[in-house]
């Protein structure tokens, strides 16, 4: 069996590995622009790098005088056309990425809104300072983290909205204009998670925290014991990051589960200097052939399961920064291929639904051949200040990973298993995130974000010529 595992890892290894080195693709190539799932080429009048905030005006009065859309792109790992639209403009905001200022007393840090989480580590480290809340990788830009309002590991903050001080918007007309709580509260809660439909986010103030040291103590729970476990978790003032995962391997199907929690070491930064510094993907090529691997076989995922969690379940009373804590290896993720894509879902449960929620979801997979890759299980609260609010309730949200061909029938395929998988995340009083493929229907869309209506009326009065557009709001716009 050994044998036989390394000449299919082997023979796994070699054919990926001759595959990407023969496949050349661009995001952004001969006009035509995709975002990471290859999924939605659409062919645009221009691409416009935004640098300057006079610049950046400039390209939005032009557009509006040329009656162009305008799309509103970062790194482009949305995966559903957020950041483009068929022959409109695309502003990229990528270079537009300094590092204004850092407050150590206030613990605020000021930054232009193409700025990644990576830069923004690399400026708070030397003051001991990290971010609150961001995603489990930093390779993303803050503006599209705004646009997403993201959440991450944190279990004592709510999303990256509860973090934002303040940001300027560039409107539709022209004006640019502070936008916070108290003073403009409906164009705050509208813009974060309002993925670029709104305006063009200049920069942001942003609340930061300590970089602390924490000690991981990882350990397995049962899925009926989870919601108790979760409630416990929640309530530890000491423990401060933490996630799960469950097992999309056949043999122990949604049935075999770990935790990972960053306890709060009372050991200093200043006695472990060595901590500080902040880590690299190292040997990511390992976890890029298991997960390949697991892409192809059933067998795979049976390995790739076994072998995380004992590697999680090993680094018990390991020791991390809180920035290190957040910067996980993001490489694997750059996955391409000619023929399939990795697209990423994630459906959020009320706590206590949690156990009836996966029993009713084992029941599906059992019997559907969707190629689930992985369910990695985070925490949100409840936060009823955005329009576009995923988190209704408290809940525990499963961040999956499938793989599917590209041709029109396996995405046609994927998707009736997606909606599928959303019917019964709903039948939990749940909902689903917006920024993947929309594979959701329009009915799925509004039950799982009632205010929809409220978004779509707030987005005409703000803007009311239609200058900021994308694939995803046209689709769910017009669809009835």
């Amino acid at each position: 069996m050994v044998l036989l595992l390394s000449v299919v890892f082997l023979s796994s290894y070699g054919i990926q590995r001759y595959t990407l080195a023969h496949y050349q693709d661009d995001l952004y190539e001969n006009g035509v622009i995709q975002d990471v799932a290859r999924l939605l080429p659409t062919k645009i009048k221009r691409l416009e790098t935004g640098r300057e905030e006079e610049q950046i005006v400039d390209i939005i009065k032009k557009a509006n005088k040329d009656h162009l859309p305008v799309s509103i792109s970062g790194n482009r790992h949305s995966q559903g056309g957020h950041t483009y639209y068929s022959n409109g403009v695309v502003l990229d905001m990528t270079q537009y990425n300094q590092i204004l200022a850092i407050d150590p007393k206030r613990k605020t840090i000021h930054v232009q809104s193409g700025a990644t989480w990576d830069q923004i580590q690399k400026a708070l480290a030397p003051h001991r300072l990290a971010v609150k809340v961001m995603q489990s990788q930093n390779i993303f830009t803050v503006g599209g983290s705004i646009s997403a309002n993201i959440h991450g590991r944190d279990i004592h903050h709510e999303s990256l909205g509860s973090t934002i001080n303040w940001f300027r918007l560039l409107l539709a007309d022209g004006r640019v204009v502070k936008v916070d709580r108290e003073t403009n509260s409906e164009l705050f809660n509208h813009v974060i998670g309002g993925y670029g439909l709104f305006g063009v986010i200049l920069d942001v103030e942003l609340q930061v925290t300590d970089d602390e040291i924490y000690e991981i103590q990882s350990n397995t729970v049962a899925v009926k014991d989870f919601p108790e476990y979760v409630k416990k978790l929640r309530a530890n003032p000491y423990i401060k990051l933490a996630y799960g995962r469950i097992s999309t391997a056949p043999q122990t199907l949604l049935n075999s589960l770990f935790v990972v929690e960053y306890h709060h070491s009372f050991e200093t930064l200043e006695q472990n200097e060595s901590l500080r510094v902040l880590k690299s993907d190292e040997q990511t090529w390992l976890t890029e052939e298991l997960l390949n691997f697991s892409r192809k076989t059933q067998i795979g995922k049976d390995v790739l399961w076994d072998l995380q969690k004992k590697y999680f379940l090993s680094l018990n009373h390991s020791k991390f920064s809180r920035n290190n804590s957040m910067r996980s290896e993001s490489d694997f993720l750059l996955y391409k291929n000619p023929n399939n894509t990795d697209v990423l879902q994630e459906f959020f449960v009320p706590i206590d639904e949690f156990p009836a929620y996966i029993e009713d979801l084992k029941r599906f997979l059992e019997k559907d051949n969707i190629n689930l890759l992985n369910l990695t299980i985070r925490y949100v609260s409840k936060d009823d200040g955005p329009t576009l609010s995923y988190a209704k309730d408290d809940m525990i949200a499963l961040v999956a990973l499938f793989n599917h061909g590209k041709k029109k029938e396996d995405v046609e395929k994927a998707q009736r298993s997606i909606q599928n998988i959303i019917d019964v995340t709903l039948k939990h009083n749940g909902s689903f995130y917006l920024p993947y493929y929309p594979y959701a229907t329009k009915g799925q869309l509004v039950r799982s974000y009632p205010k929809f209506s409220t978004f779509v009326a707030a987005k005409d009065k703000y803007d009311p010529n239609g200058l900021f557009m994308n694939l995803f709001y046209e689709r769910y716009r017009n669809e009835e």
